[in-house]
């Protein structure tokens, strides 16, 4: 089967996903008291959550700027912000593409070539999940009640999460500061890998320590790191934001741990092969909120439309603005999904929009 053929094999079942879960999403839903609960919906609340989601792009556009500094000098924020956005644009039709992209946009915008920055891309995926995990293991141990619908046993779990949060940090400076010798020992485990997937391995393992030596720079190891934790940190109160933008919500005073908690569910949500997590996103937050948390189906069904569409929207047309402005061509955005690259395309991360 030839690459065009398996792009547009994952793409029609990319959209396929998208329908199935969205049917799961809306097939009980009483569209009448759904109209009226969007309605009803606080508007000051909801428009607080575009410049929060913008404001999170640029924290990561800025991140990105450290990680490609040794590969290019004070490069231009503007373009970086234009090339996260592009990408973050495309993943909403062609998932998992948005990330080439993004190299690819920000090579032609800085005068590189896409595979100067892809090492990059792959180490700030892996920093964006174990700086997630960190930061799931701290609030939920600051917020243990947030698990009352998960364990029955809440102090028990959270001695777990500050053991998570001591080793996730520790895995982080190993992994940013002796990455090559962790690696070095994670080839002794290479036999009991499945011999399909040695080569991807293989792969991410190559442009990570590419990433870490040429891109990362561990000079500015620091800034990177408190960037991260404060890009996530954007992440989950843009979903604590959003829960006054419903009063059925609002009323049950949710604290930053049920935020997380959700920024977790939706983050799994965004790992599956649906463009802008479309129809994954509305199931498995809708579910969350009504089944674990309580919440009436008809505001766990709007709160994930309104959070959902705000940021795919907001994304869209900054994205179109970006890619308009930089007189990018589809046909080039063609190019780069279909050329893709399996360090890339096969990694999950919890990267949002």
């Amino acid at each position: 089967m030839t690459r065009k053929a398996r792009t547009l094999l994952r793409t029609l079942l990319s959209f396929f996903l998208t329908a199935v879960f969205l049917y799961l999403a809306f097939r009980n839903a009483n569209l009448t008291e759904l109209w009226n609960s969007l309605v009803e919906a606080n508007l000051w609340w909801i428009l607080a959550l575009v410049p929060l989601g913008l404001f999170s792009h640029w924290v990561r556009a800025l991140r990105w700027r450290y990680l490609v500094a040794p590969l290019k000098p004070n490069a231009s924020l503007r373009n970086l912000f234009s090339a996260v956005m592009v990408g973050y644009m495309v993943n909403n039709v062609l998932p998992r593409a948005g990330e080439l992209v993004r190299a690819y946009m920000f090579g032609r915008l800085e005068k590189m070539s896409r595979s100067a920055t892809l090492g990059t891309i792959v180490v700030e995926r892996i920093l964006d999940t174990v700086t997630f995990l960190f930061m799931l293991c701290t609030i939920l141990f600051l917020y243990p009640n947030s698990l009352d619908p998960f364990v029955e046993n809440v102090e028990l779990a959270r001695r777990y999460f500050l053991l998570g949060s001591v080793g996730l940090l520790v895995l982080s400076a190993v992994l940013l500061l002796k990455s090559e010798s962790l690696f070095g020992l994670m080839k002794l485990l290479k036999p009991l890998v499945p011999q399909r997937y040695a080569g991807q391995i293989d792969a991410i393992v190559e442009s990570f320590l590419s990433g870490i030596g040429a891109g990362a720079g561990r000079q500015y190891l620091f800034v990177v790191s408190v960037l991260s934790l404060f890009l996530f940190g954007v992440y989950g109160l843009t979903m604590y934001v959003g829960f006054f933008s419903l009063d059925t919500i609002a009323a049950r005073e949710f604290d930053f741990g049920v935020a997380f908690v959700l920024l977790t569910i939706t983050t799994v949500a965004y790992v599956l092969p649906a463009p802008g997590a479309l129809g994954t996103y509305h199931s498995f937050l809708t579910y969350t909120l009504a089944t674990l948390y309580g919440v009436d189906s008809v505001s766990a069904l709007s709160f994930s439309i309104i959070t959902h569409e705000v940021s795919y929207l907001t994304i869209t047309f900054v994205g179109l603005g970006y890619f308009l402005k930089d007189h990018v061509r589809i046909s080039e955005i063609t190019e780069q999904a279909v050329g893709e690259e399996p360090s890339l395309n096969h990694e999950a991360s919890p990267s949002r929009k």
